[in-house]
């Protein structure tokens, strides 16, 4: 009697510890601010509605027959020769096929229409902003205004934004969680996402690729404005800023290595850093003595746009 007491008290304590601890859990994904994020979290509803067909069914009749069919009820019709329904075989078979056809097709289809390369179609006209991952923080090129940023970027709500991410040291993951995909930055790489934010806010921005000791501290925070006039207000701010980035030895200075490093700005960036950031590893790969006869340049300029 002691034990069941002990086992249904231990019960109740774990429940309330973990309705607790998953209280301080930021479900960033099913909270979406943009309409990539939006059409993400219908095909993730989607998916666990489908599956949570064959789920909940299996988890009832495993505790209703563990209960109907108890030593202590007398009742319970006992067939020790039953072996096989066909009946039973079609629903067992049949049901979960169906879904697994259902959601291949669904996903095909969402993974294509929400392919992170993919331009989004509007009559308003992108911003664009160049991405690069460094040691532990976010650099952010503005090539059209001719700024950069460090740990912040704002664009305006109802505007696409164009980004082109790369590394300047290892993998990495760019990820604003409540505007949708996550995508790698890889060094002599160049990858390309596109997002838009529905309406106004501050949005959290992480990487969501482990990368070292300060990986922690590796965030940083987009602005979605409420339209262009307060964009360009937070652009004002940028260039009013007394540091530059316009050369490789001023990227360097930047790119040195540090932790929970604050936001900053660069009032001039040269607009082509994100290319010279790239290239810089494609010049060991040009002194590799090549077969006769193959193009360098094409090699290096097609994997830089993978």
């Amino acid at each position: 009697m002691r034990l069941r007491k002990y086992n249904k008290s231990l019960g109740i304590l774990s429940l309330i510890a973990g309705a607790v601890l998953l209280s301080g859990c930021d479900s960033a994904l099913l909270n979406p601010k943009g309409q990539i994020a939006l059409e993400q979290r219908s095909l993730i509803l989607t998916a666990f509605g489908l599956m949570m067909i064959v789920v909940i069914p299996a988890v009832f009749m495993a505790v209703f027959f563990a209960w109907k069919y108890r030593a202590s009820n007398t009742q319970a019709k006992y067939s020790p020769n039953w072996s096989h329904s066909n009946k039973v075989e079609a629903v067992v078979w049949t049901i979960p096929i169906l879904i697994i056809i259902f959601l291949g097709v669904l996903t095909w289809k969402s993974t294509h229409a929400l392919e992170p390369s993919k331009p989004l179609v509007s009559d308003v006209k992108p911003v664009e902003i160049d991405v690069v991952a460094l040691d532990w923080k976010w650099l952010f090129i503005y090539p059209e205004q001719g700024i950069a940023t460090v740990n912040q970027i704002a664009f305006p709500a109802n505007t696409p934004v164009n980004f082109k991410i790369t590394s300047n040291t290892v993998m990495n993951s760019f990820f604003i969680p409540t505007l949708g995909s996550q995508i790698y930055a890889m060094a002599g790489m160049q990858t390309k996402l596109h997002l838009i934010a529905n309406e106004p806010g501050t949005f959290d921005g992480i990487s969501a690729n482990f990368s070292g000791r300060g990986f922690s501290g590796m965030k940083f925070k987009a602005i979605a404005t409420k339209d262009d006039a307060e964009f360009q207000q937070w652009v004002a701010t940028v260039k009013a800023a007394p540091n530059t980035l316009t050369t490789m030895d001023d990227f360097k200075k930047v790119a040195a290595p540090s932790e929970n490093n604050p936001v900053e700005y660069f009032s001039q960036a040269n607009p082509e850093l994100f290319k010279q950031v790239v290239d810089q590893f494609m010049s060991g790969h040009e002194k590799m003595d090549m077969p006769k006869g193959m193009d360098m340049s094409h090699t290096a300029s097609a994997g830089a746009e993978e």
